[in-house]
């Protein structure tokens, strides 16, 4: 057998300290992409039914309303009401409404009080939808009215 020889080199390689005097550059700032505003970071969506008791609150809010809904509507709510069904149906009784992002469109069936003025009231509905649905972000295309009935208490 041979003797084999290995040569181990007498110093270790050691890292050369910086001295203190030597100027250290300064980090380069990290590009950071730009914030996205929380509005934008996903969709909001209003279902009709929201929709639609909105626009009946804000309907049944206008002097000169008595109800709403045409005859058969109330006529099946007074139904519900005796078999002690009576917050059925009611929030939204009266209107319909289409949803297309957020644009709506809305029909609202009205039974007045006999001493009002039609215009003057179906006016001042039109307009209580209209703001109440713009304060929950919706753009109202439009707000249709039929006058089904009026009371004569």
């Amino acid at each position: 057998m041979s003797e084999q020889s290995v040569s181990v080199p007498s110093e270790t390689p050691v890292a050369t300290p910086i001295p203190a005097t030597t100027p250290i550059a300064p980090a380069t700032p990290v590009a950071s992409a730009p914030a996205v505003p929380a509005a934008s970071m996903g969709a909001t969506v209003v279902q009709r039914e929201v929709v639609e008791k909105i626009a009946a609150a804000a309907a049944r809010s206008v002097p000169g309303v008595a109800d709403l809904g045409g005859d058969v509507a109330r006529f099946l709510d007074s139904v519900l009401d005796r078999v002690g069904l009576d917050e059925v149906g009611d929030a939204t009784r009266g209107v319909h409404a289409v949803v297309k992002g957020v644009e709506a469109k809305v029909t609202v069936v009205l039974v007045l009080k006999a001493d009002g003025v039609v215009p003057d009231i179906t006016s001042a509905v039109r307009t209580a939808v209209v703001e109440a649905l713009q304060k929950y972000g919706l753009q109202v295309t439009g707000v249709d009215i039929k006058v089904d009935d009026i009371t004569m208490a």
